[in-house]
């Protein structure tokens, strides 16, 4: 019995010592690798994705699965990737509301915890997004902004794509800096928040680039402003919230690829290799500039660091306002 005991033991040595022996990256993948995309088809991380699937699979010479798992604001997808076996062939990727705001939104229920439930393989991009209102609204700065809210308070009603969305939270986070108070009318999805907006029934809204774009173009909308500390190269003539009213405002979306906590270090490497690889494909690029991004190539350290900056930032503004889940 105590011979069996320890050849268990050995056994178990030599299997931990093969999922960290760097030879393993040499043979990993031999089977498809499935990314889970906790939304719907058709948003940003979806789109991401599928274009990055495409391309490390092609280094990697394995196919990559794309599974939406949508649900309580990314939660659902998030806890999948959390409990699955940590061998490089299952993989998340989200953005600053799951990492960022979901663990406090739902807690103590979330289900993970992003710095202790993930291996960090890197970042993909961040976003800006656009402040944009209704002609009808008689503004055209963000200090024009803050000063009818000031004016009028609660007056002012924003449309968000629903609560702990990057609509809601960089509203509440230009609200909670600049002191003033506006009205949350939250949607099922974005589509139905820009619609109510192109019809003026709500009068302003933060949205990603790509859905607003086109509106503000041909003059159905306004754009005040940009959410990040630079200028979008989309709308260079737009100014940043943080230079037009609010310094210091920074609301950026960071997108990032993870992969279950214990995944072998070989084999995060071997992807996030595979990963940065595909953030410098032309195509790649360039569709992340039409979203009104810029690629982020780098290490796990450097997103295990941004998922601790982003939850750290977003999960105070969370417990600060006492946000709760639909």
């Amino acid at each position: 019995m105590a011979r069996a005991r320890v050849i268990t033991a050995l056994l178990a040595a030599l299997l931990i010592a093969g999922a960290t022996d760097p030879a393993l990256a040499q043979t990993y993948p031999v089977k498809p690798i499935t990314i889970v995309v906790p939304f719907a088809p058709g948003g940003g991380n979806d789109i991401m994705a599928r274009l990055l699937g495409q391309h490390m699979g092609r280094t990697l010479g394995q196919q990559f699965v794309i599974e939406n798992r949508p649900g309580a604001a990314g939660s659902v997808g998030a806890r999948v990737v959390a409990k699955a076996t940590p061998d490089g062939y299952t993989l998340l990727v989200g953005h600053s509301g799951v990492f960022g705001v979901v663990p406090s939104l739902y807690a103590p229920n979330a289900g993970f915890d992003p710095r202790k439930d993930f291996a960090p393989i890197g970042l993909i991009a961040w976003f800006t997004q656009i402040l944009a209102v209704h002609p009808s609204v008689a503004v055209h700065t963000t200090r024009d902004l803050i000063a009818l809210a000031k004016a009028q308070p609660g007056k002012i009603n924003y449309a968000t794509a629903g609560v702990g969305s990057g609509s809601h939270i960089s509203t509440e986070l230009l609200s909670s800096m600049a002191d003033i108070k506006l009205t949350h009318v939250p949607y099922r999805g974005s589509g139905a928040a820009q619609a109510d907006l192109l019809g003026g029934h709500v009068q302003m809204a933060i949205q990603s680039v790509p859905p607003i774009i086109g509106p503000i173009r041909s003059g159905q909308l306004r754009a005040i402003a940009v959410t990040g500390l630079t200028r979008s190269p989309t709308l260079p003539e737009v100014p940043t919230i943080a230079e037009s009213g609010l310094p210091g405002y920074d609301a950026v979306i960071h997108y990032g690829m993870v992969a279950p906590a214990g995944t072998p270090r070989a084999i995060i490497d071997r992807l996030n290799a595979a990963l940065n690889d595909a953030l410098k494909a032309d195509d790649v690029r360039a569709r992340i500039a039409d979203e009104g991004g810029e690629a982020l190539i780098g290490t796990p350290e450097q997103q295990s660091a941004d998922i601790d900056a982003e939850e750290t930032k977003w999960g105070a503004l969370v417990r600060k306002l006492g946000m709760k889940p639909e």
